[in-house]
């Protein structure tokens, strides 16, 4: 039997109320001053010519790929391209590695190849603990990149490795990448509107 309207609406106003109770979370803790801070260091990247590296899993490798179009591309403002990689876009990369190697390897290969010094490199992993993302974060500290992770509750083991690490207060997977979707395009419009004042397309 299906359910009712009734039962159907009340769930979907439990899940918005939920949302909203997480946000309003968010909101009052240190994630201002951290989303701050990410998007500091990716205009001061940007300004010296570096480029953003974002990478996840599943819907995080969305939320990535997603990211990085709105550098690429445009969020709301016309201007320059600026550089940004998605790390699970080139099927035959990320499938040679995972073929060749492990794929626990699939990112910090790739993080050999392309992080440097200057960079910022962005790993998303709900639980924090997502073995490629914490691997490749490590490659990238040492290649001289400044590292974020978005976690969640805890931060898990990718939030010992990452310079910062922005930690949901929440285990519940979807609230934690809804605030991290938010946070994000955040940083996209905090970027846009400081890079394109400097320097109007």
């Amino acid at each position: 039997m299906s359910a009712s309207p009734s039962s159907t609406r009340n769930e979907i106003q439990a899940q918005l109320a939920a949302h909203r109770a997480l946000l309003d979370q968010v909101a009052a803790g240190p994630y201002a001053a951290q989303t701050a801070e990410l998007a500091e260091r990716l205009i001061a990247a940007y300004r010296r010519g570096g480029k953003l590296i974002i990478m996840g899993n599943g819907g995080s490798a969305a939320d990535a790929q997603h990211v990085a179009a709105e550098m690429v591309a445009r969020f709301k403002r016309e201007r320059p391209a600026w550089p940004a990689l998605a790390l699970h876009g080139n099927t035959s990369t990320l499938t040679a590695i995972g073929n060749d190697y492990t794929y626990d390897d699939v990112y910090s290969r790739q993080m050999e190849a392309f992080a440097a010094a200057g960079d910022v490199v962005i790993g998303l992993s709900t639980s924090g603990n997502s073995r490629n993302v914490v691997a490749a974060l490590r490659v990238a500290r040492a290649r001289g990149a400044w590292t974020a992770v978005l976690t969640g509750a805890g931060g898990g083991a990718a939030g010992q490795v990452a310079d910062l690490c922005l930690a949901i207060p929440s285990r519940d997977t979807p609230r934690v990448q809804e605030m991290h979707i938010t946070l994000l395009h955040i940083v996209c419009d905090l970027v846009e509107a400081s890079l394109t004042e400097a320097n109007p397309a």
